[in-house]
């Protein structure tokens, strides 16, 4: 097996099957720490930059949050319009990075340019975590969902998926490349300008994996093991801030809402539900104490995989 240390997490494209059981075993050793609300000292020498071109909530905390709770430290930018990276100077990746190599030792990235991540990993002596790249990939937050449906149903192989919203997110080219390592068909449903691009398909087929589509969640939900929803209500990923306007925001369709009435009537009583948030009204509030909703723990989870992630990636675990 590859070693980990000093590995950029780049895409999910390139993990092999075993790397990714590797990652979640390490995960699931470091989970008592961040369960039990513990602090370790397994990264006290090191210190974790976040270099976030976008906004974030879940994905630079959740960073910040598994650092220290492996005792290492945090520095870095949550707005690059407070940095010379993203003011008058517009100062190039490279040169940003060049910089921050010597602030830290490890990187994480989020970016409104696609590939920006892989831009930084040309020019980085320290590894780069892609935290988000426009319309790229979002690989921890796929990770996270693979962890959280392996710890609550015991096996990802065998297991049938349902990706409901805009499928030109990060987060749903990530789950495709993922699940070309397993054994799971995956059937997508979004709206017709928002559905898998032709290039994203080509992709999918020459990865072997088994997916379909259809036009509405309760033609696809009966079947469906994982239920993993994304908004259809999107702001400009390639936009470094994407604020509403003074115009009324749209509501999404019946087409891709999941409603508690539709979990009730239609799912399997042990299918799970998850979203990466931040959500609109695709999945209303009421669902959020039903037996399908895993979103919270899979936020829980976002912490215990960037735990793994950085420990595996500084060498602290191999």
């Amino acid at each position: 097996m590859r070693s980990f240390m000093g590995r950029d997490i780049l895409s999910l494209k390139d993990f092999e099957r075993h790397e990714f059981f590797r990652v979640f075993e390490i995960a699931e050793r470091l989970e008592p720490i961040a369960r039990n609300r513990k602090n370790s000292d397994m990264l006290e020498e090191k210190t974790l930059v976040t270099a976030f071109y976008q906004p974030s909530t879940r994905t630079r905390l959740a960073h910040e949050a598994a650092m220290h709770r492996l005792g290492g430290h945090v520095t870095g930018f949550s707005d690059a319009k407070m940095t010379r990276a993203g003011d008058w100077y517009q100062e190039s990746i490279k040169d940003t990075v060049k910089m921050l190599e010597f602030y830290g030792d490890v990187i994480v990235m989020r970016h409104f340019q696609q590939g920006a991540p892989h831009e930084a990993a040309k020019w980085s002596s320290v590894p780069i975590i892609n935290g988000g790249d426009g319309w790229g990939e979002h690989p921890t937050q796929i990770l996270t969902d693979l962890y959280t449906v392996l710890r609550e149903k015991g096996r990802i192989d065998g297991l049938r998926w349902l990706a409901v919203g805009d499928m030109r997110m990060r987060t749903m080219h990530s789950l495709g490349y993922a699940l070309s390592q397993f054994d799971c068909p995956i059937t997508f449903v979004a709206p017709p300008e928002m559905s898998l691009l032709p290039e994203y398909k080509a992709e999918l087929n020459q990865l072997n994996v088994h997916f379909s589509e259809a036009e509405h969640v309760e033609q696809a939900i009966a079947d469906a093991d994982i239920i993993l929803v994304e908004p259809v209500v999107q702001p400009d990923y390639t936009k470094s801030r994407d604020e509403r306007s003074g115009k009324e925001v749209g509501m999404t369709p019946a087409n891709y809402k999941i409603t508690r009435e539709l979990l009730a009537t239609k799912a399997k009583s042990d299918a799970i539900l998850l979203h990466s948030l931040p959500r609109m009204d695709e999945i209303p509030a009421d669902v959020d104490i039903t037996r399908w909703s895993r979103y919270w723990q899979e936020a829980f989870n976002g912490v215990v995989m960037r735990m793994a992630l950085l420990a595996l990636v500084l060498g602290a675990m191999e």
